[in-house]
C-alpha cells in the first residue's frame, strides 16, 4: 500500500517552514486576499478529514466527487480527502460516496448520499438557501479537530481519478523538474484544477517541491506586474 499522499506532501513542508506562506489566494473580481501557512493548511485538511470520517462514516478507499475551483479551501479539502484515505474524482460522478460542490454549481451535484456545499467565503459564511439534504462545509468543518490520526491502512489504492499515490507523486515531481522548481520558489498561477493533469501541474507540483503558490482567480492583467513584485514571485505558470 502506498503512503498517504497528504502526509507525503505536507510533512516535509511542516518540518522546514511551518509558518511561512504556503498558498496566497487572490480574487481580482472581489479584491479578496487570503494567505495560509503550512500549519493552517494542515489544520484545515485535518478538520476536513475528521468531518468526512465522523459525520459521513467515510472510510479508506472511499471516493469523493469534487466540483470546486482553484482556491485555497479546495486545496485544504483535497488534502483532507487524501488524509482520510480517499480518492478524488474531479467532476460529477454518481458512483462517489460524497460530493464537494461550490455554491454556484449545486445544480451539477451528482446523485450521491452526501453533498458538502462550499461558499468559499473568506469569512466562513454559509451557502445561502442551501437545499435540504446538503451539508454546508464552512459551518460544519469548524467544529472538528485540527489534528487527524490515520486509521487502518491510511491510503486508498487510487488517489486521483484512478491514479495511485505513487503515480500522482511521480507526475508532480516530473512537472516540477520540468520547470526547475525548488523550495525557494514563489509561484504565480491562475490555472484551473479541473482535471487530474491540471491539478498535478498547477498545485501538486508546487507542493511536492516545498514551493509556495500565489493563486489568482479572475486575474486582472493590470495588477500582475505589481503583484509579481510585492509577492516576490520567482516563477509563473501559464
Amino acid at each position: 500500500m502506498a503512503s498517504n499522499l497528504t502526509q507525503t506532501l505536507l510533512d516535509p513542508i511542516l518540518a522546514a517552514d511551518p509558518a511561512g506562506p504556503r498558498i496566497t489566494f487572490y480574487d481580482d473580481a472581489t479584491g479578496e486576499r487570503v494567505e495560509v501557512s503550512a500549519v493552517t493548511l494542515a489544520n484545515w485538511a485535518a478538520k476536513t478529514a475528521n468531518l468526512l470520517r465522523d459525520e459521513f462514516a467515510f472510510e479508506v478507499g472511499g471516493r469523493v466527487s469534487v466540483l470546486l475551483p482553484a482556491h485555497w479551501q479546495t486545496a485544504a479539502a483535497l488534502l483532507g480527502i487524501w488524509w482520510a484515505g480517499g480518492e478524488v474524482i474531479l467532476g460529477p460522478n454518481d458512483s462517489a460516496d460524497v460530493a464537494m460542490v461550490s455554491g454556484d454549481r449545486l445544480d451539477e451535484a451528482p446523485d450521491v448520499d452526501e453533498v458538502l456545499a462550499f461558499s468559499l467565503d473568506a469569512f466562513g459564511k454559509a451557502v445561502p438557501d442551501l437545499p435540504i439534504g446538503m451539508t454546508d462545509y464552512a459551518t460544519s468543518v469548524r467544529v472538528h479537530g485540527d489534528q487527524f490520526r490515520v486509521s487502518g491502512a491510511g491510503s486508498a489504492d487510487a488517489a486521483l481519478d484512478g491514479r495511485s499515490v505513487d503515480e500522482v507523486l511521480a507526475s508532480a515531481h516530473e512537472r516540477a523538474a520540468s520547470r526547475s522548481l525548488t523550495a525557494a520558489d514563489r509561484v504565480l498561477s491562475s490555472a484551473s484544477w479541473n482535471t487530474a493533469d491540471e491539478l498535478i501541474d498547477a498545485l501538486l507540483s508546487v507542493l511536492t517541491t516545498g514551493a509556495s503558490l500565489v493563486q489568482v482567480a479572475n486575474p486582472d492583467d493590470e495588477k500582475t506586474e505589481r503583484r509579481t513584485e510585492t509577492e516576490k514571485v520567482t516563477a509563473t505558470l501559464t
